[in-house]
C-alpha cells in the first residue's frame, strides 16, 4: 500500500488498520491519540477528513499503520461519493478494520448505514465505542450488545479518544494480531502524508474552526510554494479556494482580519511540527465548481466519480 520496500526486522509485526465510522465519530482524534502526534486534522465540522490519511504507531515490536478514512454517510454530491468510495476502499486493503461508533449517538443515522454495509468487509472487524466518558455503563453495555447482535465483531473496546482512556488496550491488541513481518516505514516516521499536504490540511482545519457556521463545506486549501531559506526558516504560500465571491469575503473578513487570524494559528502549528521558523502567506481565490474538477480530486488522493 505504500510503494516502499519494508524494512528488515526480526520478530517484528506490521500491517494496516483501517478506521471506519460515521462523520464526527472521532476517527481522526483516535488516530492522533494512537500515533501520539497530530497526523490528521480534527474539527467539529462533519466530513473534515476527505482522503486517506495514514498515521504510523509503534507498539513494542509492531508497527501499526492506521488508515484514517473519510466518514461513512449517505452521499449526496460528487465529492461525497468520492469520499465514501475511498473509505470503503481503505477497508478492503487493510489487515484489520476498526469500526468506530459514537457511544453518545448510538446506532442510528450514518452509524446504522455503516453497520448495514459491513457484511462485505472480510477482514477481522473490531468494534470501538468512543466517547464513553459521556455515557453511563449500562447504556454502553446495551449498545455493545446491540451492535454485536447485528454484526459479529472479533472484539469490542470502549474508549475515549479525547482523554486516551482505553486506547493502550487497542494498541496492545493490534500489535499482537497484525501479521508477522518487517516494518513498512522508518522507525521515527509518524505519517506518510507529505509535509506540503499536511501543512495545507492544518490551514484547512483552522479555516473550519474559525468559520464553522459561515463557511460552506466546499472550500479547499493547496500549498503552492515551499521554499527552504538559508537561515533555516521555510516560506510557504497557500491558496484557499472557495466557490463564490461572497465566500471569499467571509474568509478575508473585515480588513483581512479573519484570514490573518487563520494564518497565524496555522503558522504556529506548522512551525511546531517542522521545528523551524515558518513564514506563511495565504491567498484566497474563487474557483467556481471546483467540486466538479477531476484535478482537484487527484490532488486530494480521491478517484473522480464519473
Amino acid at each position: 500500500m505504500t510503494g516502499q520496500e519494508p524494512q528488515a526486522g526480526e520478530g517484528t509485526r506490521s500491517g494496516f488498520v483501517a478506521l471506519l465510522g460515521a462523520p464526527n465519530a472521532g476517527k481522526s482524534t483516535l488516530v492522533n491519540r494512537l500515533v501520539g502526534a497530530k497526523v490528521s486534522i480534527v474539527t467539529h465540522k462533519v466530513q473534515t477528513t476527505r482522503a486517506i490519511v495514514r498515521g504510523i504507531a509503534t507498539h513494542g515490536n509492531a508497527q501499526i499503520v492506521l488508515v484514517d478514512t473519510p466518514g461513512i454517510f449517505r452521499p449526496r454530491r460528487r465529492l461525497d461519493q468520492a469520499m465514501v468510495t475511498t473509505a470503503w476502499g481503505g477497508a478492503k486493503d487493510a489487515d484489520i478494520v476498526l469500526v468506530l461508533v459514537d457511544a453518545e449517538r448510538g446506532l442510528k443515522g450514518d452509524a446504522e448505514t455503516l453497520l448495514d454495509n459491513l457484511a462485505g468487509v472480510r477482514q477481522p472487524r473490531i468494534l470501538v465505542l468512543n466517547k464513553i466518558d459521556r455515557v453511563n455503563r449500562e447504556a454502553l453495555l446495551a449498545l455493545a450488545a446491540e451492535a454485536n447482535a447485528r454484526v459479529p465483531f472479533e472484539r469490542t473496546f470502549m474508549v475515549s479518544a479525547l482523554t486516551g482512556s482505553g486506547c493502550d488496550d487497542i494498541l496492545g491488541y493490534l500489535a499482537a494480531h497484525l501479521p508477522a513481518g518487517p516494518w513498512y516505514y522508518p522507525e521515527d516516521q509518524i505519517s506518510d502524508l507529505p509535509m506540503r499536504q499536511l501543512a495545507a490540511e492544518i490551514t484547512r482545519e483552522k479555516l473550519y474552526l474559525r468559520l464553522h457556521q459561515e463557511l460552506p463545506y466546499s472550500s479547499h486549501v493547496e500549498t503552492e510554494k515551499w521554499e527552504e531559506k538559508k537561515d533555516g526558516s521555510v516560506r510557504i504560500e497557500q491558496v484557499v479556494y472557495v466557490e463564490r465571491d461572497s465566500q471569499k469575503k467571509i474568509v478575508l473578513g473585515e480588513k483581512g482580519a479573519t484570514i490573518k487570524a487563520i494564518g497565524s494559528a496555522a503558522r504556529k502549528e506548522i512551525a511546531e511540527i517542522l521545528e523551524q521558523k515558518v513564514h506563511l502567506f495565504l491567498f484566497v481565490k474563487v474557483r467556481e465548481n471546483w467540486g466538479d474538477d477531476p484535478e482537484r480530486y487527484r490532488e486530494m488522493g480521491l478517484d473522480f466519480p464519473r
